[in-house]
């Protein structure tokens, strides 16, 4: 069996960081915003890409603003030692996750402001806030993720501020329509957030972190799960049901089999690795519910 070089290990490590069961939160808003354009515009695919890479750029920077924000505060300390605890791994250095989160924010400044330039100064609002709350969700002196707002901060810009900026970006304009069917994907990446914290409860408040899950208790918190998903699936349908979206758009609805596991799964664990599991697949169904919905709207615009 061939062993690793220096240099392939190092790029599996980079590629462990960067968290990628979390990308999908990057890229199905922008998918599901653009996809709706076509139905006013044909789509400009040079600022499609910029913004679909520029969007990844900052959720990466986001996930490494947050390893190295919780080594340097707890060293990583009663955390589960998951793929992505790359310093607490001896993986990759302080100074090098640091590096690779500010390369992260610069190329997500970069791609924005060439948005920015095509698209007009409504976009230039959006990315400032944009990087200011990917920033202090994880970093600052007081995170946001750590006083109990980072279900609401995640729900409002993994939602309907990205969705709606991607629309923008190619219309210039917003409709309501465009808010409505940002819901979804709002209401599965809380999700992903929300199980997350449901399976940290005990270390995050022996350190102080506040969260739903923290307040709610583990029952609760698994009813408010499935509330999440409930509620995602339920917006598809009544918006492909009653005309506002197109029929097409109840394609969104394909992965609600493997969501009504999912929330089976949320109910059965009872340890952190379980619920590890939970969340990759919280993640994986954002994802594909996202995917699925951009399709049903491309394909009704033919």
């Amino acid at each position: 069996m061939t062993s690793k070089t220096p240099e392939q290990s190092k790029l599996q490590s980079w590629f462990w960081a960067t968290r990628p069961f979390s990308l999908s939160a990057a890229v199905a808003p922008v998918l599901v915003g653009s996809a709706l354009a076509m139905s006013v515009v044909t789509l400009d695919w040079l600022l499609l890409a910029v913004t679909l890479t520029a969007s990844v750029a900052i959720q990466i920077g986001t996930n490494l603003t947050d390893e190295y924000s919780d080594h340097r505060k707890h060293g990583g300390a009663g955390k589960l030692l998951a793929p992505h605890k790359v310093i607490q791994r001896g993986l990759l250095s302080e100074r090098a996750v640091l590096t690779g989160m500010i390369i992260a924010f610069g190329y997500g400044i970069v791609g924005g402001l060439f948005i920015v330039s095509q698209a007009g100064w409504p976009i230039l609002v959006v990315g400032i806030a944009s990087v200011a709350a990917a920033y202090f969700y994880a970093g600052g002196p007081y995170p946001l993720g750590n006083l109990g707002l980072g279900e609401p901060v995640v729900f409002l810009f993994m939602g309907p501020v990205m969705v709606m900026a991607s629309y923008f970006v190619q219309v210039k304009e917003l409709t309501w329509t465009g808010f409505l069917i940002s819901l979804p994907v709002a209401f599965i990446v809380t999700a992903i957030l929300h199980c997350n914290n449901l399976r940290d409860i005990n270390e995050d408040r022996e350190v102080g972190k506040r969260s739903f899950a923290g307040w709610l208790g583990i029952t609760p918190s698994r009813w408010l799960y499935g509330a999440f998903l409930a509620s995602a699936y339920g917006i598809i349908a009544g918006l492909s049901g009653t005309g506002t979206i197109p029929a097409w758009g109840a394609l969104g609805l394909l992965p609600l089999p493997f969501a009504y596991d999912t929330v089976r799964k949320v109910f059965a664990a009872n340890d952190r690795p379980a619920m590890m599991v939970v969340m990759v697949r919280s993640a994986k169904l954002h994802g594909w519910t996202g995917v699925m919905l951009a399709a049903g709207l491309a394909i009704a615009s033919f």
